[in-house]
């Protein structure tokens, strides 16, 4: 308990930002990387598919559900939605809020020397939607844990997150990352690539998605040429050191990456800064996945690329709702007005403001011609908050039967590990286009993965992400003539440490390396045995 209150009493101390308070019987709370990190734990850029699409996710899936009377019978669910600024620090901070604060605050002060006020009719989360990013869901699991709230999140991948020993209410609508190792390591083998680099971010994504990769590396029959890890604060200079690093092993033309998308791009800018457009094939996670944002004025640079999402689906009742938002009616979400202004580059009220931007026009909506597209985990987004609605609907059939009412005192006391572990991990539903929503025994969703692969589209001068095939656990189904590359004689390059031994040579094994060798002649009347050994 003291290491509880002295966490809450940080909460004391941090002004409290934006936030989405939605009211209902039930309170989810919602945590999105609405902007990005600057800094340690510092607010930066907006985050418009990540951030502002997934909690626009979250509130479209509440507004159907408090709609839906076959759900809940009555009972209604809001939300509290904060942001993380993608830092698990700062999410860290966040969390706390949705947080009981200590019970006795006499020994407390803010720091003008007057006495805390609590907001004593502030509901507790039942549950939270989130993080997106693995290591904003690891710090939120363990303090959560602590406070018996269970979690779901829509895209955190980390195969840590399965640890029941340290996150025992975790769970999410997506695979751990082992899995997504297991696709890139099949695409290897497949285009028979022997000799390739990796490039990580620093933290739990990045660990995970290495540890997994090298340990297939090892169990297979290729060889990681050299592994670099990007720093959490890392400038041009840092990924320029990286690219000239890449450079050194030209054998190893295809570099994988377990990075998070501002390092994807930060890289891309690095290689065309270096004027090494032609020289590396990205095979990227979903850390790079189908972001349009990664690629914008780097083509050059990402053209060709192999990337890997998971196979979600688009949801048209969610791009009807997003194409209806304007900055009129949609006064629930405090950042859309930012959002907004970010995706036509103008200003809601530049004469207010002593701003000289373009302000405004009455008329614009998002559509395609204004660059929306929905996000690629949307649809496990709103598979979060169904879970916890199914479950929460199971629960209250069960406590509350025999009673004239759904929202019974023994449903209302339901503790978040009960809940968790009775219903929520024992629910399966069918979503919104049709896939069959349940989890694992350690709370993994199960899900197949889509392969892409960036190119310029015929007769046009814009570039898109092409599928190219799709996996599901443990076959991969590849069409690799769909697959554009940019070699000249349009063949998948070479990524190999060395050739292959003409007739009548062996392989003398690198001790360093076992993908690298150099071919020996057997010489006069002796013959090839294997290819590591001649005859005596």
């Amino acid at each position: 308990m003291a290491f509880k209150l002295t966490l809450l009493t940080l909460m004391l101390l941090e002004s409290q930002a934006a936030r989405i308070e939605i009211p209902g019987d039930i309170i989810l709370g919602g945590l999105f990387p609405v902007h990005h990190r600057s800094g340690h734990s510092g607010c930066g850029a907006l985050n418009g598919e990540r951030g502002i699409q997934r909690l626009e996710a979250m509130l479209f899936a509440l507004d159907r559900i408090n709609r839906d009377p076959s759900l809940l019978n009555g009972i209604s669910l809001g939300a509290t939605i904060l942001d993380t600024c993608s830092s698990g620090e700062h999410a860290l901070k966040q969390t706390l809020q949705f947080l009981d604060p200590p019970a006795d605050m006499g020994t407390f002060k803010c720091a003008d020397g007057s006495a805390p006020s609590i907001d004593k009719d502030k509901q507790k989360i039942t549950g939270l939607i989130g993080g997106s990013y693995s290591e904003v869901s690891q710090k939120v699991a363990s303090l959560l844990g602590l406070f018996h709230v269970p979690q779901i999140s829509p895209a955190s991948t980390a195969s840590s997150l399965g640890d029941k020993t340290r996150y025992d209410l975790f769970a999410r609508t997506v695979p751990p990352d082992t899995l997504q190792a297991h696709v890139m390591t099949d695409i290897v083998h497949y285009f028979n690539w022997t000799y390739v680099s990796l490039v990580t971010s620093e933290g739990v994504y990045g660990d995970s998605g290495m540890i997994s990769f090298l340990r297939d590396a090892r169990a297979g029959n290729f060889c990681v040429a050299i592994v670099e890890v990007v720093p959490r604060l890392a400038d041009d200079a840092t990924f320029d050191a990286i690219i000239q690093s890449l450079l050194r092993r030209p054998q190893a033309r295809v570099v994988a990456l377990f990075t998070h998308g501002e390092d994807s791009r930060a890289l891309l800018a690095a290689a065309k800064r270096a004027n090494a457009s032609s020289n590396f094939v990205w095979l990227a996670s979903d850390g790079w996945g189908t972001q349009a944002q990664i690629m914008e004025g780097l083509h050059d640079q990402a053209i060709s690329a192999i990337t890997v999402e998971l196979d979600s689906r688009v949801i048209p009742e969610y791009d009807a709702y997003m194409k209806n938002l304007t900055v009129e009616n949609n006064v629930r979400n405090p950042w859309f007005r930012e959002y907004w202004e970010d995706v036509f580059q103008c200003s809601v009220e530049p004469a207010q403001h002593n701003d000289t931007s373009t302000a405004c026009a009455a008329s614009l909506r998002l559509d395609e011609s204004a660059g929306y597209r929905q996000g690629a985990k949307i649809q496990f987004v709103v598979d979060a908050v169904y879970a916890f609605a199914h479950a929460l609907d199971e629960a209250s059939k069960q406590l509350c039967r025999g009673q004239n009412e759904s929202y019974c005192e023994a449903f209302r006391n339901l503790d978040g590990e009960s809940l968790y572990m009775n219903y929520l991990l024992n629910t399966t539903f069918e979503d919104l286009v049709g896939s069959v929503v349940r989890f694992d025994q350690l709370g993994d969703g199960l899900v197949p993965y889509r392969i892409y692969n960036l190119r310029r589209l015929d007769n046009s001068t814009a570039y898109d992400y092409i599928p190219i095939g799709r996996w599901e656990p443990y076959t991969l189904h590849l069409d690799s003539e769909k697959v554009l590359w940019t070699t000249e004689d349009g063949l998948p390059p070479v990524s190999a440490c060395s050739s292959d031994c003409t007739v009548g040579q062996i392989k003398l094994i690198s001790p360093e390396n076992r993908c690298c060798w150099v071919c020996s002649a057997c010489g006069p009347l002796k013959t090839v045995i294997d290819e590591f050994t001649c005859s005596n």
